[in-house]
């Protein structure tokens, strides 16, 4: 069977009658007209067009959209239909009430674990969420001081991740750090003082404390191993003592930290402090990892782009109009000179002519043609960003952009794994609604319930910090926290799918799965 054949046979099954398929395009028309459909894939610049059966036409969706019968011919849609662990999913009726919020869904889709867990306790779930809602509304980017405790942590994630447990030792390290010089690379020194704290001035008062870490062997091992972590410490009291003062927070703090070193290794400090600092837009963009990992590779094209942001926002909605760009350069000034006789540049000719006539940014695109390449080659990543414009805006903060291509040498040294560098982004989240949390504890506005949900589930508790308002709708529909519960072992299996990732973000596949006959022919696939 030919390819077209193939997708003429799969596509039949989810076509039921032109008025099924006509009542989910009226429902998704709103989206439609905002949002556009997602398109191929990673690694497809200028893919042949899917057939479209012939129920659907233009005498069956009146309204001239076309959204639904577009979703269907997306290289997303096709490989997920035909994933077991994805038609488990849509088998499940409560699914819709779940994948109706794309905002939530394409947090969730990063990390399900989690999520999974919590919604099995409704009430757990509202209480990470009330948690997560108080830090959001206190938090912000975390100053420089702030983000290089995250680098250094990351450089020694084994020691502090055993040093968490012991966060009134460690407060009493950094709120003091001239009485602890002396112990700074000098591991054994520092063991003999742990043997009888009592006996030590700068341990004294938290004698138990250091006590208990010197009987800490698992601790102990791991200081001997990386005997600079206490160095680390004292180089960055103030923002130890910041973090230490609240267990919880420098519990998650700790975890954040080994997952970036799992992912991206201690090498890179930089990267690290980059993350932290600017986490809000590089989290955005992890959520599609392949976007993000465009990006890191090539910076100071996609600054030179977020100057003219409509611009941006239109190639970003549809790749596949630009595709004829890549590696072309020349054809790309060419229609920036007359934007309004250029199909995919019409609708915003403004913008593309002031592109065209920013000398700055277009020696930038010029320096790197690959740029638009890997937009098209990551249509599908790009467009579900781009489906959320404020999201979107997120994403491609300039001051973001802007110390990612500060660091262009760095991030390229771990821009090998898109997943990973995701994985990595997401971390520095967690480690800044740690530190956020940390703040609001220090000023009495952090009760322990907090503190508890925060430290038990940091990866669902940061994720929510970043859009309450999203995990508020799911919090409310008890029919998506069924479903989010009971599909834990598919939503798991499709973790770091990028087709799944893709369209998980997609507001048009929520609505159109609020059609029954739509949800049903796709569990039947």
């Amino acid at each position: 069977m030919t390819t077209i054949e193939s997708s003429q046979s799969s596509n039949r099954k989810y076509i039921v009658t032109g008025a099924a398929i006509l009542a989910v395009a009226i429902g998704a028309y709103g989206l439609g007209r905002i949002y556009p459909p997602l398109g191929p894939v990673e690694g497809t610049i200028a893919p042949a067009q899917r057939h479209v059966n012939p129920q659907i036409g233009s005498g069956d969706v009146t309204l001239g959209d076309t959204t639904i019968p577009q979703l269907m011919q997306t290289d997303a849609f096709e490989v997920m239909s035909k994933n077991p662990s994805f038609r488990a999913l849509a088998a499940d009726p409560n699914f819709a009430s779940l994948a109706s919020n794309s905002q939530a869904m394409s947090m969730i889709a990063a990390n399900p674990k989690e999520f999974s867990q919590l919604a099995a306790n409704p009430q757990a779930f509202l209480a990470t969420l009330n948690a997560a809602k108080a830090v959001s509304a206190n938090s912000g980017s975390v100053n420089a001081a702030s983000a290089q405790a995250f680098a250094v942590m990351a450089q020694h994630a084994v020691a502090f991740e055993s040093l968490a447990r012991h966060p009134q030792a460690v407060h009493a390290i950094a709120s003091n750090p001239n009485a602890f010089t002396a112990y700074a690379n000098n591991f054994a020194g520092f063991k003999a003082a742990l043997a009888n704290p009592s006996a030590v001035a700068s341990m004294a008062n938290n004698a138990k404390a250091f006590e208990a870490l010197g009987n800490d062997a698992k601790a102990m091992q791991s200081l001997s191993a990386d005997a600079k972590a206490v160095s680390a410490i004292l180089a960055n009291a103030n923002s130890f003592k910041a973090i230490s003062a609240n267990a919880a927070s420098l519990n998650v703090a700790a975890k954040a930290a080994s997952a970036y070193h799992a992912n991206l290794g201690q090498a890179n400090g930089q990267v690290a402090a980059v993350m932290a600092q600017n986490a809000n837009a590089l989290y955005s963009l992890s959520l599609q990892p392949r976007a993000l990992l465009a990006v890191s590779q090539h910076p100071n094209a996609f600054l030179a782009l977020s100057g003219h942001p409509r611009a941006l926002h239109a190639i970003a909605s549809n790749p596949n109009a630009f595709a004829n760009y890549a590696n072309n350069f020349g054809g790309f000034k060419a229609a920036l000179a007359n934007p309004s006789a250029v199909a995919s540049m019409q609708n915003n000719a403004k913008a593309f002519e002031a592109l065209g006539n920013d000398a700055k940014a277009m020696h930038a695109l010029q320096a790197d043609t690959k740029a638009l390449s890997a937009i098209a080659a990551n249509a599908a990543s790009f467009q579900s960003l781009a489906a959320n414009p404020k999201a979107f805006a997120v994403a491609m903060d300039a001051k973001a952009l802007t110390a990612v291509a500060n660091n262009a040498k760095a991030f390229n040294a771990v821009s090998a794994n898109a997943n990973s560098l995701a994985a990595a982004a997401q971390a520095a989240q967690a480690y800044n609604a740690a530190a956020a949390a940390a703040n609001l504890a220090a000023s009495g506005q952090l009760n322990a319930r907090a503190a508890q949900m925060m430290s038990a589930n940091p990866v669902a508790f940061a994720s929510m910090s970043a859009n309450p308002q999203a995990f508020t709708a799911i919090a409310n529909n008890a029919n998506a926290l069924r479903s989010l519960a009971a599909n834990a072992n598919s939503l798991s299996a499709l973790r770091g799918s990028v087709h799944f990732q893709a369209l998980m973000a997609n507001p048009s596949f929520g609505a159109a799965m609020q059609n029954a006959s739509f949800a049903t022919s796709l569990s039947n696939q």
